[in-house]
């Protein structure tokens, strides 16, 4: 038998990459297998934010809140390419929560999170603005933060590698079972042995427990949210808070420079569905929210896109959907006594919050050394300061570094790498950068997520490692596909 790792990570999801990474630096043999590619469920139909959840307070789950508040300047610090600020406008409608309430909301939501870098909130005069019918004419603005989520998923996983995991993508766990001390696990074909297991599968959490023989809680409730792409509603760069009759909230994103991204939905029905789909249902919800807040009248024939993802939530007893925790639960199962080898599954939790889960999973297993190691260690590519990525007129230094090892690249291109990559991209750009696909994806980039990134298919490539799926010709589609060796239909 080949030497044992001390832990397998079952799903690579945020949690499960994030769980592995901290795992390796605190000097454990890991082990981490995805059925899929990296972060092609959940991870990736999320709302790409990272933020403590204005409306939570509603719901009073205040230590959610405040422990995904703590966590937003952080994740800035580690990944500032990839996660950068962003200012939210909740306008004041009739039909919404009166403005004192929300005043409140925000005066704790800016004083419970340890709020350093980031401005307060603050009122705001609309009269019309950001695409808005005209007869909003107030509101507040605050801050949280946008995140790239595909992304951030797979570089906690290059993290992982960098410090020693085996990262196995499209490796599925068929069979795993105590055998002695140990876990034994067949996934794509081969059989690990690891003395501990974390089921962070997400929505097939159950699944795995059952192969494993654990006990599953009694209750679980799988929730789908589903997101909608318009044309871009406004040229603002914030993005808006919008309260709906029924006492929900979505919000509106710009998003890809000429998107608006509008989410998400709560749904329990029909969330069994692999993968996952946004039904009509959603898509006309959806838009009956934007056209009640923009003067732009939206139509299903501009939906350019739409996208959902399932969460596994832990049952908290609320009714609806939208009220059920957002917060995570650990269940360890250790067999029939407390020398067998334990299996720790992940339930619920945030994007905001994959860190901390991480930590306290580790905690649940017994793994104390070099704790909290990851509060200040950078992701790939993200061991440079903020620095005005998003700024129009003048490039930030990582995009001169880029521009100067290759300056046949155009300046929109430059933003996209330096955007996904950070300094990393100074790994592969150079002068010659080898066939152009499309849109400025060269074959030096393609060798990078290909190399790097475990990338295999044009999806992965179009729609986790970046978003050019949305801009891809049909024929720069089969272009990707055939320098990857994939079947073009």
């Amino acid at each position: 038998m080949e030497t044992p790792y001390d832990l397998a990570v079952i799903g690579g999801g945020v949690n499960g990459a994030a769980i592995a990474r901290d795992a390796c630096g605190r000097g454990l043999s890991v082990l981490l297998l995805e059925r899929g590619d990296l972060a092609q469920g959940t991870s990736s139909a999320s709302t790409k934010l990272i933020h403590g959840g204005l409306r939570y307070l509603e719901h009073r789950e205040f230590a959610l809140v405040a422990e995904a508040l703590h966590e937003r300047e952080t994740l800035w610090r580690q990944a500032p390419h990839i996660i950068w600020p962003m200012r939210f406008v909740l306008p004041i409608v009739p039909e919404g929560r009166p403005w004192w309430m929300l005043r409140a909301g925000l005066w704790l939501y800016d004083r419970i999170g340890g709020r350093k870098a980031l401005p307060p909130a603050s009122r705001v005069r609309l009269d019309g603005r950001m695409g808005l019918q005209p007869e909003i004419r107030r509101g507040y603005e605050y801050s949280d933060c946008w995140v790239d989520d595909a992304r951030l998923v797979v570089l906690l996983a290059r993290d992982a590698a960098d410090r020693g995991a085996e990262v196995r993508t499209r490796c599925p766990v068929t069979a795993l079972r105590r055998e002695g001390h140990l876990w034994r696990i067949e996934a794509g074909g081969d059989v690990f042995h690891a003395a501990m297991t974390v089921n962070a599968a997400g929505p097939q959490v159950g699944e795995i427990m059952d192969r494993a023989h654990a006990p599953r809680p009694a209750l679980l409730r799988r929730v789908r949210g589903s997101h909608i792409v318009v044309p871009r509603l406004h040229d603002d760069p914030r993005a808006l808070f919008l309260q709906l009759a029924d006492g929900r909230i979505c919000f509106a994103i710009p998003w890809q420079y000429a998107f608006t991204l509008i989410g998400t939905t709560d749904s329990e029905e029909g969330a069994d569905a692999d993968p996952p789909h946004a039904t009509e249902e959603e898509i006309a919800y959806l838009l009956d929210a934007a056209n009640h807040y923009f003067r732009r009248s939206l139509r299903r024939e501009d939906v350019v896109w739409t996208y959902a993802g399932v969460r596994l939530l832990a049952d908290d007893g609320s009714g609806r959907p939208e009220a059920a925790t957002r917060g995570y639960r650990l269940e360890v199962d250790r067999g029939r006594d407390r020398h067998s080898a334990p299996m720790l599954s992940v339930l619920g939790g945030k994007i905001t919050t994959h860190r901390t889960l991480a930590e306290a999973a580790l905690e649940r297993l017994g793994v104390t050394d070099n704790a909290g190691w990851t509060a200040s260690a950078p992701l790939p590519g993200g061991d440079f300061t903020p620095d005005g990525l998003d700024e129009a007129d003048n490039l930030a230094p990582v995009e001169q570094e880029i521009a100067a090892q290759a300056q046949q690249l155009s300046r929109p291109t430059i933003h996209r790498l330096a955007r996904a990559y950070g300094t990393e991209a100074l790994g592969f750009v150079r002068g010659d950068m080898g066939r152009h696909i499309g849109q400025g994806f060269t074959e030096a980039e393609l060798d990078h997520l290909t190399g790097r990134e475990w990338a295999q298919t044009a999806e992965d490539v179009l729609w986790r490692r970046s978003k050019l799926g949305m801009w891809f010709s049909a024929e720069e589609v089969a272009a990707l596909k055939a320098a990857l060796g994939e079947e073009v239909r």
